[in-house]
């Protein structure tokens, strides 16, 4: 689910008023949740977290933060790729973890995945215990953005890393315009009837339209004080996988670096934001860094 990029668009005026409506409205459609985010993205937000989960590479038996986990399907697949791994999912909308706890947290999962409210701007974390993060559709619910980043370096281990999954600009014109009308027009529609809220899926296409490209996003984790950073584009830029990495050397016994691979549709080579150190070019306008 996408987050807002200003307040007024919750009709919110304090970042702490616009995260309690937010949250309000997570918590109204937490129930069809799940069926929704299949159903309108035809089935590729499963694609789509299985790449971001392959991207986080935690130490073997570490814990891994996944924030805005929301019902916990990225939680849940954190624990199918690392076994050996424990999961903190954090989320500020109560309902989402405990609609995600009644259907996924069984078969020894309620042993390894731990739901806890929280706010990601002041994460309830001691300082470099994490061996990954992640975040799928959250970051846009977070203002300012930068006390989340902030929150992030803080209790990620050196060298572990941020992965976030988002959706790309609504501003650019996709597939000849296509997507553009289905975000204005059928996205809110097929929403509205479906869940019964007329706000909320006119909310996600309206901060789809309004969030920083991936470039944008890239600067932002460079200057939040990240290092490697860069970006994969999937469905033609629709949805965008970052990487960034907590400085501080070489980790020990990560997982190896998963190949590339072709996605299911519109493949597109990675493209994202240089090296803060040493880097020639831009963020999002270089090779990708891998490490």
């Amino acid at each position: 689910m996408a987050r807002p990029e200003c307040a007024s668009q919750t009709g919110a005026s304090t970042p702490a008023e616009h995260g309690r409506r937010v949250a309000d409205m997570f918590g109204r459609i937490a129930g069809w949740y799940d069926f929704l985010n299949h159903a309108l993205s035809g089935g590729q937000d499963i694609y789509w977290r299985y790449r971001l989960v392959r991207a986080a590479r935690p130490e073997p038996g570490g814990m891994v933060l996944d924030l805005a986990a929301g019902t916990m399907d990225v939680s849940v697949e954190l624990l199918r790729q690392y076994p050996d791994c424990k999961v903190a999912a954090l989320d500020f909308t109560l309902p989402m973890l405990e609609n995600g706890k009644a259907k996924k947290l069984k078969n020894g999962r309620e042993e390894r995945i731990f739901p806890v409210q929280a706010d990601g701007r002041n994460l309830p974390l001691p300082d470099e215990c994490m061996a990954a993060a992640t975040i799928a559709f959250g970051i846009r619910n977070i203002l300012p953005r930068a006390e989340a980043y902030a929150e992030f370096l803080r209790v990620l281990k050196p060298g572990a890393r941020l992965c976030i999954l988002e959706f790309g600009t609504g501003s650019k014109k996709v597939w000849k315009g296509l997507y553009n009308f289905y975000l204005d027009k059928v996205l809110p529609f097929l929403g509205d009837r479906i869940s019964g809220d007329p706000g909320a899926y006119r909310y996600l296409a309206e901060t789809i339209k309004s969030f920083p490209d991936e470039r944008a996003l890239g600067m932002e984790l460079l200057e939040a004080g990240f290092e490697r950073v860069y970006n994969v584009p999937m469905m033609s830029g629709i949805v965008y996988l970052h990487v960034a990495e907590k400085p501080g050397g070489e980790r020990t016994g990560s997982v190896p670096e998963p190949a590339p691979e072709a996605e299911p549709a519109a493949p597109e080579a990675p493209q994202g934001a240089s090296p803060k150190k040493g880097a020639s070019k831009a963020a999002g306008t270089g090779q990708a860094k891998k490490g």
